[in-house]
């Protein structure tokens, strides 16, 4: 498995689509730290307020490296080579889910690296520069990315088709999202199955019992179904 994993984590880079979207997520979150210096004001530049912000757009872009790891080897018409080197398809999407669920810490490492050459700059330049940083912060930001990336993943072990699987991740939580603000009957449930409102806490530096029930509930409905399900389907399915 340890093999595998490894095999699994070069063909995240392997790609143009795969390479240029780990690129895209370490330039997004420079992009984010570098506003924040220019635009923010001294006393709010610290080292949290520099991680924190940085989390969200890699959020939305690691899941679609999720998706990548799962369904490039169909479209890259690779897939018959890998099953027939590794007939057991179990261990191979075992590792899959490993290498991208290594991707999501990797993510956070770069945020807070990022954090903290802003946290520098900001200190040389008249800003506030502080270092506060609570150390359950970044066990919620691992969290928080391990599920967003584990979603992707799900999506694409689902469809088993990249644009539709990407599509399909970006829509549905979000038509839901809208659908559960707009329907006063949808307002409770919504409080438990959009993760936008589930995840939100994670910002925070701690969740009560209730949140991370919340929390628990969403990904239920949106990682481990999708995964499940998925995982079903492409056991049994043929690759041609």
């Amino acid at each position: 498995m340890l093999r595998l994993t490894g095999v699994e984590l070069r063909k995240l880079t392997d790609t143009r689509a795969g390479l240029w979207l780990l690129v895209t997520i370490g330039l997004t979150t420079a992009v984010i730290v570098t506003l924040q210096l220019v635009y923010a004001d001294a006393e709010d530049q610290t080292y949290a307020s520099f991680f924190v912000p940085s989390l969200l757009p890699v959020g939305l872009l690691l899941p679609v490296l999720g998706i990548l790891s799962i369904t490039a080897e169909r479209s890259q018409r690779t897939a018959l080579v890998t099953y027939a080197l590794v007939p057991r398809r179990e261990r191979v999407i075992v590792a899959k889910l490993a290498a991208v669920v290594l991707a999501a810490p990797a993510s956070v490492l770069t945020s807070l690296a990022v954090a903290a050459i802003g946290t520098l700059v900001s200190g040389a330049t008249g800003g506030a520069g502080r270092w506060e940083f609570d150390e359950a912060l970044l066990l919620n930001a691992i969290v928080f990315q391990v599920a967003n990336v584990l979603m992707g993943a799900g999506f694409g072990l689902l469809l088993l088709n990249t644009p539709l699987a990407i599509v399909a991740y970006l829509l549905l939580p979000t038509v839901w999202s809208i659908v559960g603000e707009l329907v006063p009957a949808l307002h409770r449930p919504a409080g438990w199955l959009d993760t936008g409102r589930t995840m939100e806490p994670l910002f925070s530096t701690s969740l009560d019992a209730d949140q991370w029930a919340r929390l628990g509930v969403s990904l239920l409905v949106w990682l481990v179904v999708p995964i499940v399900v998925g995982v079903i389907r492409t056991l049994r399915r043929e690759v041609a």
